[in-house]
C-alpha cells in the first residue's frame, strides 16, 4: 500500500539464498490527509512504529487491548487519567525517533564490517548482495539483482555528502532513510517514478496509480474506496489537473508541506477517538477505538514497558 507509512519498494526474497533488498522511502508519513478505505496501517506505524507494527499479529485482540491499556499510562506523562494532544504528539515524535535510531543501530552493526567507523559502498554491497565475481550466485532474477544493485549503489552516492567513498553515521542515515533529508529528496521522488511509471513515459498515469494499491481481477467491479483513490488522485494528486503526476506532484504527494506532520497525525487520532468532544482522551476512549491504534495484532510492548519513563 501506498497509503499507511513505509512502501517496500522490492520487497520479495529471491532463490538461491539471496538477501532481501533495502525498504525504499516511506510515503505519505509526512503531514498529508489519510483515510481509511485500506485499515489503519498509517495510524499504527505513527503510533507504534514501521518494526513493532510488522509483528502485530503475533498478540490476540485481547492482549493487544491489555497491553495498550499499558501503553496509555505512559503516554499519560502528568498521570491525570487524560492523554492530551500533546502529550500524543510527543508520544508519536519519540516512537519514530527510535525507530530510526534502531534501524541505523542495525544497518551500522550489519554493514561496519571491520569495525573502522564507516561503511564503505564495497562492505554494503558484499553483506547486501555478496561478492562481485559471485554474480548472485547463480539467482534465479540476476536482471532483478543488477538493477537492485544499481539503484542501491545510487543512492548511497548520493547519500555519500563529500564524495570519499564512505559513508559516516549521518551519512548512512541518509541511505537506509532518504525520505527524512530534503537532500534526498529527489532521488525519493525519482525512485517513487521509477517503481509506478510502468510505460516508462515519464508521468504517472491513474491507473499506474491505482495498480499501486488494487489488483482486482479483470473486468470485476472495484470497490468503493478504489473510487476514492481515484477521486483523490484527479481532485488531490494531480495538481494541474492533466491527468497524469509529474516528479513534481508526485513530489509533493510523498511529503506535502507538513512541518508538524506528528501533530497533525495526533490530532487525527483524537479526532476519531475523542467520544465527548473534550479536546483529550481517556484511557476508555482510546481502548473503545484501539484496532486504530494498534489493531488485533502485535508490538514489541516490552521495550516500552521496561525503559525508564524518561526514556519515553
Amino acid at each position: 500500500m501506498l497509503r499507511g507509512g513505509w512502501l517496500w519498494l522490492a520487497a520479495l526474497w529471491l532463490a538461491g539464498g539471496s538477501p532481501q533488498p533495502e525498504r525504499g522511502p516511506r510515503r505519505d508519513l509526512g503531514g498529508a490527509s489519510h483515510d481509511h478505505s485500506d485499515g489503519f496501517a498509517y495510524d499504527h506505524e505513527a503510533f507504534l512504529g514501521p518494526e513493532e507494527a510488522r509483528t502485530f499479529d503475533q498478540l490476540s485482540p485481547q492482549e493487544s487491548q491489555r497491553r495498550l491499556g499499558l501503553l496509555v499510562d505512559l503516554i499519560d506523562g502528568d498521570g491525570d487519567g487524560a492523554v492530551t494532544v500533546t502529550e500524543l504528539r510527543g508520544w508519536i515524535e519519540r516512537t519514530q525517533r527510535r525507530a530510526r535510531e534502531e534501524s541505523l543501530r542495525q544497518g551500522w552493526q550489519r554493514y561496519d564490517r571491520d569495525g573502522d567507523g564507516v561503511v564503505t559502498w564495497d562492505e554494503y554491497r558484499q553483506e547486501a548482495y555478496g561478492p562481485p565475481e559471485d554474480d548472485f550466485g547463480g539467482t534465479q532474477h540476476p536482471d532483478t539483482y543488477r538493477r537492485l544493485l544499481a539503484r542501491d549503489e545510487r543512492r548511497f552516492r548520493a547519500a555519500d555528502g563529500d564524495g570519499d567513498g564512505a559513508a559516516d553515521r549521518d551519512e548512512l542515515a541518509a541511505f537506509l532513510h532518504p525520505e527524512d533529508f530534503e537532500h534526498m529528496r529527489p532521488l525519493v521522488v525519482t525512485e517513487t517514478m521509477e517503481d509506478m511509471d510502468k510505460d516508462g513515459d515519464g508521468f504517472v498515469q491513474e491507473d499506474e496509480y491505482i495498480a499501486e494499491l488494487y489488483a482486482g481481477a479483470p473486468g470485476a467491479p472495484e470497490p468503493g474506496w478504489v473510487q476514492e483513490e481515484r477521486a483523490q488522485f484527479r481532485q488531490g494528486r494531480d495538481r494541474d489537473g492533466d491527468g497524469r503526476l509529474d516528479a513534481g506532484e508526485v513530489g509533493h504527494w510523498l511529503r506535502p508541506p507538513s512541518a508538524d506532520w506528528a501533530g497533525v497525525e495526533a490530532a487525527h487520532l483524537l479526532h476519531h477517538s475523542d467520544l465527548d468532544k473534550d479536546g483529550q482522551l481517556t484511557k476508555a476512549e482510546i481502548l473503545g477505538n484501539w484496532q486504530m491504534f494498534v489493531g488485533s495484532q502485535a508490538t514489541n510492548y516490552g521495550q516500552d514497558l521496561e525503559r525508564p519513563h524518561d526514556e519515553l
